[in-house]
């Protein structure tokens, strides 16, 4: 099998796909100027799409170069269990009775704050969600806060820099805000058996520092945010103004804890998700329409990061393994942008006799530059499908999403080099 030959046509279609991302808002824009072929152009926009699409020209190249068998035997190699996870625990996570919970639970806090209201919840949104991704799952806590906010914040009526900047708060946020546990956040969960990293351990040393940066973060949103939030854009989406009985919320909970629980067994997981589709067809009155579409452009993303990223291995290992500690930590924040910062930590999880300086650095790095991109973290792509819809041509621009990720990436990585 000519591996090397392979190698080299992955890391092209790699790049080829990172480009892709970066113009896919420009596709839509062509869907509009040649309504002819406006199908087309609209698959190819669809930045959920992009890794999925050129994984399978990989593949296909894999086949015509190596033979079929080869090709399959490497796609059925690699590990699903991500995006499978990624995809349950949306639907679970943005159901009616859930998200009748939160909201509720934020309303009732944000009122007692002495600060106005739609203020309040916008900040909550941004910052206390983000944070309770270190116990129900960074994904789940993306999909909640994205459905939170976005009729109040991701809407047309707020300027499209502002929005960036929220976006970009929110995937920041969100990924340094799952390092107060070890199973939370998706780099933190590569490294953390590895290296013997428990919950007490990343709190004291990772946890502390996050939350003080994603309290700033969000303060610094909602300060942009002030001109254009009153009272009567405070929330108010049907899952919310219709009372779900709390039976119905309870046996939600007890979905999402176990899907969380079972979050490395995906048999078990899928499992109790078959069950829990069968609970929401029986009690229909108390649901929304499931995200399933959403879901499952979100879970063919990753997938198709998991089979691009599996063949880069034999430059990015290397790269990493050559750097300092004191460089480390700026090159995986700028590595995680180009790639999923949980695949970056897996490879420095195999580099043998790494320093504790060294895997500090890796990981800080690695969370800290998880909002930059939309695959810098396992998350945003679920952001990205929930929230598109509230921006120019219903697409989110890379770079817009660079831009606006910039100011909270410099706050999140102060925080882990100075405090």
């Amino acid at each position: 099998m000519p591996q090397h030959t392979i190698e080299l046509i992955a890391a092209g279609l790699f790049a080829v796909a990172l480009i892709h991302t970066f113009a896919a808002k420009q596709f839509e824009r062509l869907s509009h100027r040649f309504p002819g072929h406006a199908g087309v152009f609209h698959l190819l926009g669809e930045v959920e799409v992009v890794f999925g699409f050129w994984a399978i020209v990989l593949v296909l190249a894999m086949a015509a170069i190596a033979g079929g068998d080869q090709a399959l035997a490497y796609a059925e190699s690699r590990q699903y269990t991500e995006p499978l996870f990624v995809f349950v625990v949306m639907v679970v996570a943005a159901s009616r009775p859930i998200l009748y919970l939160v909201m509720s639970t934020v309303n009732r806090i944000a009122r007692r704050l002495p600060v106005r209201t739609s203020l309040a919840t916008a900040w909550l949104g941004l910052a206390a969600v983000p944070l309770l991704g270190s116990a129900i799952t960074e994904p789940a806590a993306m999909t909640i806060a994205a459905l939170m906010l976005a009729p109040q914040v991701f809407r047309s009526g707020v300027p499209e820099g502002v929005k960036y900047l929220a976006l970009g708060v929110l995937f920041v946020n969100i990924s340094i805000g799952g390092t107060l546990t070890s199973f939370a956040a998706p780099p933190v969960l590569m490294v953390a058996s590895t290296w013997n990293w428990d919950s007490y351990f990343m709190f004291v040393t990772f946890g502390w520092k996050a939350a003080i940066a994603v309290v700033v973060n969000a303060s610094v949103a909602v300060v942009a945010l002030r001109l254009h939030l009153d009272a009567a854009q405070v929330p108010h989406r049907q899952s919310t103004q219709v009372t779900v009985p709390m039976p119905v919320v309870a046996v939600h909970l007890v979905f999402l804890v176990g899907v969380v629980a079972l979050a490395h067994h995906p048999v078990a997981f899928l499992g109790l998700f078959l069950l829990f589709l069968g609970f929401t067809q029986a009690y229909e009155r108390h649901q929304n329409p499931l995200i399933i579409k959403e879901a499952l452009l979100v879970a063919f993303f990753l997938a198709g990061l998991v089979v691009l990223g599996g063949m880069q291995q034999w430059w990015l290992q290397p790269l990493v393994s050559s750097m300092s500690p004191q460089v480390l930590f700026f090159g995986a924040a700028a590595l995680t942008a180009v790639t999923d910062n949980a695949a970056l930590t897996y490879l420095g999880s195999l580099i043998v006799g790494i320093s504790e300086e060294a895997k500090y650095s890796l990981v800080a790095g690695a969370v800290a530059g998880g909002g930059l991109t939309m695959i810098a973290n396992a998350p945003n792509p679920a952001g990205v499908a929930l929230l598109k819809r509230g921006f120019s041509d219903e697409t989110i621009s890379a770079g817009g999403l660079l831009a606006g990720a910039l100011l909270p990436t410099v706050v999140a990585a102060a925080a882990f080099t100075l405090l």
